[in-house]
């Protein structure tokens, strides 16, 4: 987008905007400017399908935005995001510019469907596997897995996949528009393959030995906890810290995704705090720290949906470990931060889901690979040894 049109959509927001505080009386605004300037019913096209708008709405739901009813050829009504609307006329399309320009994402010109038809191609005869790059509420960023290919997935039931996973798609139908394929279909299964991703594993930094001897294992006299006495005889290890991606970070400390999706999900904005790691999903399956908060995000309520974000965050990291790595990685180094983090947050879901074995090899890995143990595993160790149900106070 061009710098004069970005100057454009901002004095217009600008506009729109001056008595709104927050995402919620924004989205209001908007919703407003739209029934008071742009008369419906209007023509308008979706993915280059001719329609007709009947009007312009916002239920509340910020993570869902402003909608749009739709009227297709055929009588049918639904409803839509509004942001995905081409209106035919142009005053009227430069406030769902805005929209979207409000949104941080690519503003659209307005054209006709007649103009710029959508490219329909015969899908692929059989099934196709996806990785799966982000989510949003309609739709998939997907890479066929053989091609490399980024395409758009609209599917039923999209909330069977989150990033990092594989998904087998039946095909229905592929077109192409504006230059972006898209693809329909159905999810037919899913898996976890980190290595069949096909991503560089990140880069192991190492940093000399870490030694007992200069652990603090309790005051002189008192017993040593019999998970560490193991460590202890181990004796000195390499210790190493593990690459860290955040893409979009300011390395001058302005801007931080991670923060600043932790500060939506403070202030109630769980939608808000939602797209911003699933924006950092999609720019580099490799950030560790988008899935150990996404899994935070719903470890609370759904810990059957939040495991599979750690398990995904543990996977990639394991791949920059060798199969008999001994080594440290210590809390202290802040990027070993994010892999630890996945891996506290799987074990504490095998845990509540009663899965003791496979909860108890986590809680002793993660001691083993960082015997200070900041996240304080070795309060619990003995409740999942001896197969104790997980409570909330835990």
């Amino acid at each position: 987008m061009s710098r004069k049109r970005s100057s454009e959509l901002d004095a217009l927001l600008d506009e729109i905007l001056t008595d709104a505080h927050g995402d919620e009386e924004q989205l209001w605004a908007l919703r407003q400017v739209l029934e008071d300037n742009v008369k419906v019913p209007c023509a308008a096209a979706i993915a280059g399908e001719p329609v007709k708008v009947t009007k312009f709405d916002y239920d509340g739901n910020a993570r869902r935005g402003l909608t749009a009813t739709i009227r297709r050829p055929d009588g049918s009504k639904h409803v839509v995001a509004a942001a995905d609307v081409h209106l035919e006329d142009a005053p009227s399309h430069r406030y769902i510019a805005a929209y979207r320009h409000w949104m941080g994402v690519e503003p659209l010109t307005p054209e006709s469907p007649r103009a710029k038809k959508s490219q329909r191609t015969e899908p692929p005869s059989g099934n196709i596997e996806v990785v799966v790059l982000s989510l949003s509420a309609r739709a998939a960023r997907c890479k066929i897995l053989n091609t490399g290919e980024v395409i758009t997935l609209r599917a039923d039931r999209l909330w069977q996949v989150v990033p990092g996973e594989i998904a087998t798609i039946k095909p229905a139908k592929q077109w192409t528009y504006g230059g972006n394929p898209y693809l329909s279909g159905t999810i037919e299964a899913t898996r976890l393959d980190a290595k069949a991703i096909g991503l560089t594993p990140l880069r192991l930094q190492p940093f000399g030995d870490w030694d007992p001897a200069d652990e603090y294992w309790g005051e002189p006299g008192e017993p040593v906890g019999v998970w560490a006495k193991k460590i202890i005889k181990r004796g000195r290890r390499p210790q190493f810290e593990m690459e860290q991606v955040i893409p979009g970070e300011d390395l001058d400390g302005c801007s931080d995704p991670i923060i600043e999706s932790n500060e939506k999900k403070a202030a109630g904005d769980y939608s808000g705090a939602y797209d911003i790691l699933m924006g950092l999903c999609r720019a580099d399956l490799r950030c560790l720290d988008a899935y150990a908060h996404l899994g935070n995000l719903s470890f609370d309520t759904r810990p059957k949906d939040a495991i599979r974000h750690y398990e995904i965050g543990v996977r990639i990291g394991e791949l920059s470990l060798p199969a008999d790595f001994n080594g440290v990685l210590p809390w202290g180094m802040i990027d070993n931060r994010p892999f630890l983090r996945c891996l506290n947050g799987y074990g504490f879901c095998l845990w509540r889901l009663e899965r003791f074995e496979e909860s108890l090899a986590v809680c002793e890995r993660m001691l083993w690979l960082n015997p200070s143990d900041n996240q304080g595993v070795r309060f619990v160790i003995d409740d999942v040894r001896k197969r104790r149900a997980w409570r909330p106070d835990d």
